[in-house]
């Protein structure tokens, strides 16, 4: 029997969390290894363990796996949550690929400078109101489900829901005018993989507090 599937990042969010996200959802338990120094990453870019210098990293079913959307891809595909075919496929991929601009944003959101946080987030309310909310809210009104394809859950609305709840976290009422999105919300949020996973206690991560921001910076070596 393989083991459970170990993660390898710093305790926090990140381009981690949404993998953290897929195996909760999934029902998948996993391990994880943090990060804590910039001696620690060094440490496994010199294992020949990241293909690209890069975490995340995964190991999973004997493969040591990098890049954030081929682990989410794989996890999908394995678990039943990648659609029944390629039309509905290349549909949670388009869904999904627009979530991954918009985490982009959320996620360097707490690292910009103090002076310009208040910009930042005019920015990325504009572009979730505007850009990617509607999108969404069109597309579970035009296809008349629970999920945003076919029947059944996928990693497209596993995402979604993290992203929703990353943006509520930015600006409390951003749902305020999507409805669909808001009932969506506490439909996928009663998964019972997903319920456990909200719950207190789980291996989902908080957002980043301003004290360890410049200990994830050393970690990657990036000037603040």
């Amino acid at each position: 029997m393989p083991g459970k599937p170990k993660l390898y990042y710093f305790c926090g969010r990140g381009r981690m969390e949404s993998i953290r996200w897929l195996l909760a959802a999934a029902g998948v338990e996993f391990e994880e290894s943090f990060l804590e120094t910039r001696d620690d990453l060094l440490k496994l870019e010199k294992s020949g363990a990241l293909l690209f210098q890069q975490v995340p990293m995964v190991e999973m079913d004997g493969m040591k796996m990098v890049q954030t959307r081929a682990i989410l891809s794989y996890i999908a595909a394995k678990h039943n949550l990648y659609g029944k075919d390629l039309k509905e496929r290349v549909l949670i991929d388009m869904y999904v690929e627009a979530l991954m601009d918009l985490d982009e944003l959320l996620m360097h959101h707490p690292f910009q400078p103090a002076d310009k946080r208040e910009q930042d987030l005019a920015n990325i309310v504009d572009k979730a109101t505007n850009r990617y909310f509607p999108v969404y809210e069109k597309v579970l009104k035009n296809h008349g489900q629970d999920f945003l394809v076919g029947n059944q859950l996928s990693k497209a609305d596993v995402l979604l829901l993290e992203a929703l709840l990353m943006a509520e976290e930015c600006k409390p009422d951003i749902l305020a005018k999507f409805p669909l999105l808001q009932s969506f919300k506490a439909r996928i949020s009663n998964v019972p993989t997903i319920k456990k996973f909200l719950q207190p206690g789980s291996q989902r991560k908080p957002p980043i507090e301003e004290k360890d921001i410049p200990k994830v910076m050393k970690i990657f070596n990036v000037a603040q």
